[in-house]
């Protein structure tokens, strides 16, 4: 009865303990969402009751978090897209490798009937879309990227679940908002990519 009597208190005392985290983790937890403006990630190993009080607030997702795929167009958000900007050339590589095959393209054609690098027409059935990424890792010229934007729930299909080329477009500045680190590194590769092609053509001229 003894031994009882005091697993007994060791576990009450246990219980209590993560009563009192709760506050305590909560509070903290209140001040970094201010910060973080009502977007809150719980660390690996921290202690308390975790509950996300949605939607008000939102776990912030890795910036690696996919869902559907976005156009790339070089401008800022509200831009209008233009042939300049579009980066899309209807090479139609992501239709080949889309796994569930969600994705069709129509190609520009310019009034003599001669195909255009660029799409006219861009869809892709999100229910379809199995989040794989296997588009934007197979774009040669960076123009389809995973989104990370997951509330998309309809009441019906074929309006809201067939996106098309207008719903797709997002421009450059939403990209390196949404994903800073991997927009710093292509950045970073184009610079010694321009640089380098700089520098062979300068070479070419003095010889």
């Amino acid at each position: 009865m003894k031994i009882y009597g005091l697993e007994l208190i060791r576990g009450l005392g246990i219980t209590f303990g993560h009563f009192v985290t709760s506050y305590t983790a909560g509070f903290r937890r209140a001040i970094q969402q201010g910060r973080n403006r009502g977007q809150v990630r719980q660390q690996p190993g921290e202690k308390g009751i975790f509950t996300v009080q949605y939607p008000e607030e939102r776990l912030k997702v890795p910036e690696r978090f996919r869902v559907l795929p976005v156009l790339i167009y070089d401008g800022k958000d509200g831009d209008k897209r233009t042939q300049q900007t579009e980066r899309c050339t209807a090479c139609g590589i992501c239709a080949k490798v889309c796994p569930p095959q969600c994705i069709w393209i129509v190609q520009e054609k310019d009034p003599t009937g001669k195909p255009m690098a660029k799409a006219s027409e861009f869809f892709i059935d999100v229910d379809v879309c199995m989040n794989c990424g296997l588009c934007a890792e197979f774009c040669p010229f960076d123009a389809i990227k995973m989104d990370q934007n997951f509330e998309l729930g309809g009441g019906e299909r074929q309006a809201s679940h067939i996106f098309d080329i207008n719903k797709l477009h997002v421009s450059t500045e939403y990209y390196a908002r949404t994903h800073p680190k991997a927009w710093a590194e292509e950045e970073a590769r184009r610079k010694a990519e321009a640089e380098k092609k700089a520098a062979a053509a300068a070479a070419k001229s003095t010889a």
